[in-house]
């Protein structure tokens, strides 16, 4: 019978992009894992959400968001809100 082996770092794996993220904001993501949450972040902005809120649900930050985002050749909205009448 083979010994176990037990999980890296003490933290249990996780299919999902966002959470490898999650656990350590410092740590570098390179690879197929970048690619995944580009996709994810990508996805995310273009149904609506702000940057700041994919942000503070992965675990990074501004800065790393719009990094991904603009890498992936996303079309950035512009600041602010609708206005409700044209200023006078």
């Amino acid at each position: 019978m083979a010994p176990e082996v037990p999980p890296r770092s003490g933290v249990a794996p996780n299919p999902h992009p966002t959470q490898a993220a999650r656990t350590d904001p410092n740590r570098q993501v390179r690879g197929d894992e970048r690619r995944e949450l580009t996709a994810y972040v990508t996805a995310e902005y273009e149904q609506g959400r702000s940057i700041r809120d994919i942000a503070s649900a992965i675990g990074r930050s501004y800065g790393f968001v719009h990094r991904l985002l603009a890498e992936a050749g996303v079309d950035f909205r512009t600041r602010g809100g609708a206005r409700g009448r044209p200023r006078k």
